[in-house]
């Protein structure tokens, strides 16, 4: 993982300039400890900074042409590199890094290219043979990517909110699955399109779920550091585990290598359930399994690091969000700078337990369309915005592009909760023998509560304190901008504005009522949830196991 900055047509001086951009660069060094890297011209800047995970001599960038004239910087991981190679044989590769493929591709094709990549991505190109420039992020915003403008018509890039902030008029995240090509428009516009989109799958052969998954591990099990995987005893995070393990196992059958070591960690409070189920996980898996506590004190602590680095306001974002960053740091620490996580399941299948309320197939497919289509402003910002805080890369198999085909391609009626089926019945049936059945067929949690439920419910009582009931009836006064509906947003908000206090920069954090990590959309299932704005699983009461008694 890495973070990349640049800025397009320029009106001020270089000089001034390089200045800015090498500004932005330092605010995103913590994506890229590593090394280094700037283009600057009167024509372009662009800088890199690099976690270095592929190729740790050759790899830097930026990335030049054979002749010098286009210049590339990216951030993220291209898994098909070695395939697409083969369409360029001709191109005189000077690494062995999976980035270089794409200077290769833009060569050959032009914009074309970035249909045919499998990976995760936000990248820049500029094209010095006609001063044109090229923006674009991968299929679902896995990786992190903004845009914005100032008033000199100045164009900006950056991995984070926190390089265009102070710089940018206007600023949004560039959309998942779009480009922006300067010679035909400065919008972007769309080049992902899938079939599912608008037409619910029809396959049932769940066998194909399985196969399909141990392929995005395995194309994602390239890396030239050590590596370890997410494991919270969740179904989803105990599936990746345990396929990684069973590669790694496969790869040294009948050498006469050391028996293979696969490193595992989960957090949580003392006595947490996630802590419990991941050791049974663990231990049947067979990892080397890292336990980290952390106490409400230490999450409260950290609140305002997290929202500084997540760069949002939204409350299912933060809660969630806090342990993984503390567990990021004890990772690291550890001496690991790329993990797997189980992150894009529940979107993919209606994991989230208010699917139950799914009035029929199409709505419930519709609404897995919608969660895919927002995951850049939620699970992905999180998972790689928390990691990344501390320099490790976040790879995430189930949003590997063509397992996400496949899933979406199954026929949403064999994923519907009815008939005695809990959710993510097809997930769990594809890879019985896995995992023992106590994690197989473990209910939903979402990571905020399978911590320790007294994560959120001390979050509530902090800001129940911290902001009084006045000061919450002029928060429309306060918060013009998307004025905060809980007493939780607001205090979140507050500390947000802190940091990023532009209108521009408020417009880039979602806005929108939830139960139980809903979209707004879906809340016309259950009358029930018209009365509710609660993001965390315990919300669903007559599904939940520990629900409220009361929200």
């Amino acid at each position: 993982m890495c973070g990349i900055a640049g800025i397009f047509m320029p009106k001020e001086a270089a000089a001034v300039l390089r200045v800015k951009v090498l500004e932005m660069s330092r605010r995103i060094r913590h994506r890229g400890p590593d090394s280094s890297g700037i283009h600057s011209s009167s024509r372009v800047h662009l800088v890199h900074e690099r976690l270095a995970i592929m190729d740790l001599e050759q790899g830097q960038q930026p990335i030049y042409s054979p002749d010098g004239a286009v210049v590339l910087i990216v951030n993220g991981e291209i898994y098909n590199f070695r395939e697409l190679k083969a369409e360029v044989e001709d191109y005189p590769f000077t690494s062995t890094s999976d980035s270089e493929i794409l200077m290769a591709l833009y060569l050959k094709y032009g914009v074309s290219f970035l249909d045919r990549l499998n990976g995760m991505f936000g990248l820049a190109i500029f094209d010095g043979r006609d001063d044109s420039f090229l923006i674009a992020r991968d299929h679902l915003g896995i990786i992190p990517l903004y845009y914005g403008s100032d008033d000199l018509g100045q164009v900006f890039v950056g991995s984070e909110l926190k390089c265009l902030e102070g710089f940018c008029k206007q600023i949004a995240q560039f959309p998942p699955g779009h480009y922006l090509y300067s010679k035909m428009s400065l919008h972007p516009e769309r080049y992902y399109h899938r079939h599912w989109s608008t037409v619910p799958g029809t396959s049932k052969d769940i066998t194909e779920i399985r196969s399909a998954l141990e392929a995005a591990v395995e194309r994602q099990l390239v890396a030239d550091v050590p590596y370890a995987v997410l494991l919270s005893g969740g179904l989803d995070s105990s599936v990746i585990a345990a396929i990684v393990k069973r590669i790694l196992d496969r790869r040294q059958e009948g050498t006469t290598a050391s028996p293979v070591v696969l490193d595992s960690f989960a957090i949580g409070l003392k006595g947490s359930p996630d802590l419990e189920a991941a050791r049974k996980a663990a231990e049947f898996i067979g990892t080397r399994h890292h336990e980290i506590h952390f106490t409400i004190q230490e999450g409260l602590d950290a609140l305002r690091d997290v929202i500084y680095h997540l760069e949002t306001y939204d409350v299912t974002t933060v809660r969630a969000a806090t342990p993984m960053f503390l567990l990021a740091r004890a990772i690291r620490a550890r001496g690991f700078k790329m993990v797997l996580s189980g992150e894009g399941s529940d979107e993919l299948f209606g994991g989230y337990l208010y699917f139950h309320k799914a009035p029929n197939a199409r709505a419930f497919h519709e609404e897995t369309v919608r969660k895919l289509s927002k995951l850049y402003q939620y699970d992905c910002l999180r998972a790689n915005k928390a990691l990344c805080a501390w320099g490790v890369e976040g790879r995430v198999p189930f949003l590997d592009k063509e397992f996400v085909d496949t899933a979406m391609e199954f026929d949403p009626e064999q994923k519907m909760i009815k008939d005695g089926r809990m959710e993510k019945w097809a997930l769990r049936q594809a890879f019985a023998g896995y995992l023992p059945d106590t994690i197989l067929w473990r209910q939903k949690e979402q990571f905020s509560d399978g911590v320790g439920y007294s994560w959120i419910d001390s979050l509530k009582a902090m800001v129940e304190k911290e902001v009084s009931d006045v000061n919450f009836n002029y928060a429309a006064v306060n918060f013009p901008v998307q004025p905060p509906r809980t007493k939780e947003e607001y205090y979140y908000r507050s500390i947000f504005e802190s940091y990023y206090a532009s209108s521009a920069a408020v417009l880039t954090v979602p806005s929108a009522k939830s139960v139980a990590c809903s979209t707004s959309e879906a809340l016309v299932w259950d009358t029930s949830f018209e009365m509710m704005d609660e993001p965390s699983g315990r919300s669903i009461s007559d599904i939940h196991l520990e629900a409220y008694t009361t929200i």
